[in-house]
């Protein structure tokens, strides 16, 4: 299985990037991970470049979300919602109709005691809109910035519920496939 992880933060000690590359650690054969790092490079969404030709480098992202058997979304939460560079990604991709069934699990790393619960919902609201199949073990993580560590996520008791995540993608993208 093909799975795809994207972090919503260009920072270079971003949280929600840590989680994406210890979910891409944490797994084991038969699954892969890839962890996209070009949200930053798409240029700002334009519907008439979309329609008319749209660059490289959306092209190719929307082929790996449409290669991947399921998707890992970590955002960060902003002024109560996520990025601006994450919602950018996401208007790339509304045309094209790569997540359009495709099993899609949230998490939301953040400082705060909330764990960015309000950008969780709101990506989850745009990825139900978008058609995704948005996955109930979607997970927030508060007072993040105490549970990573060099770029890793190391408190155990977040390790177990990320590999839960994983778990829960795994099985969705099974029962996809057996749909198809």
């Amino acid at each position: 299985m093909k799975f795809v992880a994207l972090s919503g933060s260009l920072r270079a000690r971003s949280l929600n990037t840590a989680v994406v590359r210890t979910v891409a650690d944490l797994c084991l054969p038969p699954v892969s991970m890839t962890v996209y790092e070009g949200l930053g490079e798409l240029p700002f969404f334009n519907q008439d470049v979309e329609s008319e030709c749209p660059p490289p480098e959306v092209m190719a992202f929307r082929a790996l979300l449409a290669s991947a058997d399921a998707v890992l979304i970590s955002s960060p939460e902003y002024a109560h919602g996520t990025s601006g560079v994450l919602k950018n990604g996401l208007e790339w991709v509304v045309g094209g109709g790569e997540l359009v069934d495709k099993p899609v699990a949230v998490v939301t790393a953040s400082p705060s005691m909330t764990g960015g619960d309000r950008a969780q919902a709101w990506v989850k609201e745009t990825l139900e809109v978008m058609g995704a199949h948005v996955l109930p073990e979607s997970l927030p993580i508060p007072l993040a910035g105490a549970k990573i560590a060099d770029g890793r996520v190391h408190d155990e008791a977040t390790l177990g519920a990320l590999k839960d995540v994983l778990a829960a993608m795994a099985r969705a993208a099974k029962e996809q496939g057996s749909e198809a």
